[in-house]
């Protein structure tokens, strides 16, 4: 029984991921930090708060880690306000599943991304509860954002199943105690250890039918 499908943000309805990639090495390069091979796996997945501590603290950054996510944000946001990297057929599946369960949104974009995501994809109605880690005490792969959304929505995290992409994601969605859904980017392959904790594996979002929720559900 499913009583709600909750939603990653980036790398399952926005190709954010490569976007962030872009924008943080540069920043990284440009302020004397020391981009290491890897770095973006590490980052998939943290809070706003998190990674902007990770390239001030761990990557020799020379600036505040206050003034790394405000300035790795903002330049988010101007690539967001040319144009949101949607993936194909992403917009399709999520109302074709909001028409059949509850849905929630559990990111580790900052809000504001989140908000212009929506906003371009016209999605904001189709979700019951969106959040962003910024949110919570912890990131992914900690359990916090997927477990304060089911209990916005009010529904029991074991009884959710849960559409993720990165390892971080889907170690976090499992640790919530909901099924996963993993559909990994083929940029960033699931670690070994994540792919095992997702009851599902896609090759792309299209092929998340209600059919497959419903095997997640019972695996």
């Amino acid at each position: 029984m499913v009583d709600a499908v909750l939603f990653d943000l980036d790398g399952v309805i926005v190709d954010s991921e490569p976007v962030w990639e872009e924008v943080r090495r540069a920043y990284v390069a440009e302020h004397g930090g020391t981009w290491q091979p890897d770095t973006q796996r590490r980052l998939m997945g943290m809070s706003t708060g998190e990674w902007a501590a990770y390239l001030s603290g761990e990557l020799g950054v020379d600036r505040s880690a206050e003034q790394v996510a405000t300035e790795v944000v903002a330049e988010m946001t101007r690539r967001y306000a040319q144009r949101v990297p949607l993936i194909d057929d992403a917009v399709a599946v999520v109302r074709r599943t909001a028409a059949r369960w509850p849905l929630g949104l559990a990111s580790s974009s900052p809000t504001r991304l989140i908000a212009a995501a929506l906003d371009a994809t016209g999605l904001v109605e189709a979700f019951g509860a969106t959040l962003s880690t910024e949110e919570t005490a912890r990131g992914k792969p900690a359990p916090d954002v997927w477990l304060a959304v089911a209990a916005r929505l009010g529904v029991d995290p074991a009884r959710c199943v849960a559409v993720e992409d990165s390892s971080n994601g889907v170690r976090s969605a499992a640790a919530a105690g909901c099924r996963v859904v993993a559909v990994p980017h083929g940029s960033y392959p699931l670690d070994p250890d994540a792919e095992k904790l997702a009851a599902v594996v896609l090759p792309s979002i299209d092929a998340l039918t209600p059919e497959v929720v419903e095997r997640a559900a019972c695996t």
